[in-house]
């Protein structure tokens, strides 16, 4: 089952690709076009990995399916580890005490991480 946008995190497309903020935690987190295509066929557009998968191998033909799934799966548990999905029937984490101020960037898969201060 597919997870969902948490419900604290601000979606903004952009020209070359998509920025997510967490408004919880402010954390920014930079998608490229593929990722921000993924972001957007999150439930409700599609319900399954394959119907996610299904819609990007039909808009990249020549991406093999097998890549597809790899990377979508690769994106989806770093948007996880990071609380900007959730599980379908969770809600949004708990807030947690951060300190505010500190940057920091992370670079994997097309995306970057950052902490606003």
């Amino acid at each position: 089952m597919l997870p969902i946008a948490n419900p604290v995190v601000v979606y903004r497309a952009l020209s070359e690709g998509a920025v997510l903020f967490s408004t919880t935690d402010e954390v920014y987190f930079g998608l490229n076009n593929v990722g921000a295509k993924v972001w957007e066929l999150l439930p409700p557009t599609t319900n399954t990995l394959d119907d996610l998968c299904a819609a990007l191998a039909r808009e990249y033909p020549e991406v093999p399916e097998a890549t597809i799934r790899a990377d979508v799966n690769e994106l989806l548990e770093e948007l996880t580890a990071h609380g900007l999905v959730v599980p379908r029937e969770a809600s949004a984490p708990p807030v947690e005490e951060r300190k505010t101020g500190a940057r920091y960037n992370q670079e994997a898969g097309g995306a970057r991480l950052s902490r606003a201060g």
